[in-house]
């Protein structure tokens, strides 16, 4: 694929899209509100999926009764999923092979992620080869998902037209930030439903996806 051909980047979301992480985090919330006398199960970690985790560490914060800032209580549950991912990541079928192929053919990639930037790097730097030429953590923009803040400034720093670009997303919240900014979002469903409405691109999942298939989105 030469430089002039689709797409020109691909923008991927990191929880639940390039890595299996929503158990981690739904579990360092539960410990979050145990540790506290309070309690936080599986509906609630569903509530706020794709959430960006500043509203998500308000709802907590409320649920709790803690003072601790949102900032703090964010801090506090990356540390929690970070622990997890020391010991395993879970990567999402295909992610990486797909990855490693844009790579091979020289696409742009970018991380695109309401997760702190931090967690986000470290995942990237786990992942085996040089993955990403950017990564947009939930800390470096104003507004989070489903603004689509993250992505236009992702394809304006990789120097693209946002419309020239495929972003994969597995929430509802997610793909409506990637659609707003006007690129070709694509929804891989997975904890959580994605409803379907006319235009909106929905796969069943990354295995096996070519080169041919993203190009075929502009087509």
């Amino acid at each position: 694929m030469n430089n002039h051909s689709f797409p020109h980047a691909v923008l991927w979301d990191m929880d639940g899209t390039l890595i299996d992480s929503e158990p981690y985090w739904l579990a360092s919330e539960s410990e979050f509100a145990s540790s506290r006398n309070s309690s936080w199960g599986p509906e609630d970690g569903l509530g706020v999926i794709g959430m960006s985790l500043y509203e998500s560490s308000k709802l907590l914060k409320a649920r709790v009764g803690t003072d601790l800032e949102p900032q703090e209580i964010i801090d506090e549950i990356t540390n929690g999923v970070l622990a997890r991912l020391d010991q395993s990541i879970p990567w999402r079928p295909g992610a990486r092979e797909l990855l490693l192929l844009l790579r091979e053919n020289s696409i742009k990639t970018a991380l695109v992620t309401g997760s702190m930037h931090r967690m986000a790097k470290r995942v990237a730097d786990a992942i085996g080869f040089d993955a990403f030429d950017l990564i947009i953590g939930g800390d470096d923009v104003s507004k989070g998902k489903p603004h689509p803040e993250s992505y236009l400034n992702a394809a304006s720093i990789l120097g693209v037209d946002p419309t020239n670009c495929v972003a994969f997303e597995d929430s509802l919240t997610g793909i409506t930030a990637a659609e707003a900014a006007g690129t070709k979002a694509v929804g891989i469903a997975h904890i959580v439903e994605i409803p379907a409405k006319p235009g909106r691109i929905l796969w069943p999942t990354l295995v096996g996806v070519t080169l041919e298939d993203l190009k075929a989105l502009f087509e």
